[in-house]
């Protein structure tokens, strides 16, 4: 039976599917690098069977839901994946992407997000979030891009890395409900606040 989890998209330069068991060493190659993962909340991967556990675990068991959206992001040319995009079911509806860095500074994140913000829509979803660390505000500037705007900033204890992040909280929402915030992150942590100028 086909279920609503992660339809396969495309746009100009790219296709959006799932990650395959295929996919493994190629996944390995976006989940190793450091510098893609600095300020991501896992470690980055060391062997390829780190990376297949990483799949079943973080992918194939999110595939046998009803519904989802966990995007390898592939160029066209060859379709074999580069980077991953996901917006999450949970009630933050939460958007993350990473890239390998060969392949940054080239608009293929907000392309592959804009394709997916518009499936998510599509479905009924009626806001996304997504958050960035301070550290790395250029993460920001492609939630802006997507047309997000920045609501308020927390403090976490990020695990597994166990180190203390402050997070932008980014929403954007698709009814035109302007005022409505997504409020889970401020309440949870004790220190949020509202910067000024971002």
């Amino acid at each position: 039976m086909d279920n609503k989890n992660t339809p396969t998209l495309e746009t100009e330069r790219l296709i959006l599917r799932k990650f395959t068991k295929d996919d493994i060493e190629a996944l390995f190659e976006i989940y190793k690098d450091e510098e893609v993962n600095t300020y991501l909340p896992w470690f980055p991967l060391k062997s390829l069977k780190e990376a297949e556990n990483f799949f079943y675990e973080r992918y194939a068991k999110a595939y046998e839901l009803d519904k989802g959206y966990r995007y390898a992001i592939c160029l066209k040319t060859d379709n074999k994946p580069i980077g991953y995009v996901n917006v999450s079911i949970d009630n933050n509806h939460d958007l993350g992407y990473g890239l390998r860095k060969e392949f940054w500074h080239k608009g293929i994140v907000t392309e592959a997000s804009n394709a997916v913000l518009e499936q998510v829509k599509k479905d009924g979803f009626l806001y996304v979030t997504a958050t960035h660390d301070v550290k790395n505000p250029r993460s920001g500037g492609v939630m802006k891009q997507l047309g997000m705007s920045y609501k308020y900033s927390y403090e976490e204890q990020w695990q597994p890395k166990d180190i203390l992040v402050t997070f932008r909280m980014y929403q954007l929402n698709f009814d035109g409900q302007v005022d409505r915030v997504y409020k889970e992150y401020w309440d949870n942590y004790e220190v949020h606040f509202i910067e000024d100028n971002i």
